[in-house]
């Protein structure tokens, strides 16, 4: 039985399901990578986000979506994030944070 997401959005439920609350988590990115806003099928100037790399114990790799651009630490170092969300699209998790 699938589990049933109250409105199909970001919540902190999502993480707790998918990420160890417990476990450290490593920056895998040396450069947070900008997101462009795209319009009839064409990539415009505007950028609307970053997405950087981390992993876990545990788990496969993930990206992390950010509003601003996020000073990174170094290469392989632990982070901690603000405001860390997770988003369910059918069998993927999208995760963003600030």
């Amino acid at each position: 039985m699938r589990k049933r997401r109250f409105n199909g959005g970001y919540s902190k439920e999502v993480v707790k399901e998918n990420l160890f609350i417990e476990k450290h988590i490593i920056n895998l990115s040396k450069v947070a990578v900008p997101q462009y806003r795209w319009e009839n099928s064409e990539r415009t100037s505007d950028v609307i986000g970053y997405k950087s790399w981390f992993i876990q114990e545990g788990t496969d790799p993930f990206e992390v979506k950010f509003e601003t651009k996020p000073t990174l630490p170094p290469f392989l170092s632990e982070v901690s994030f603000d405001d860390l969300e997770g988003c369910e699209v059918r069998s993927n998790v999208y995760f963003r944070a600030k």
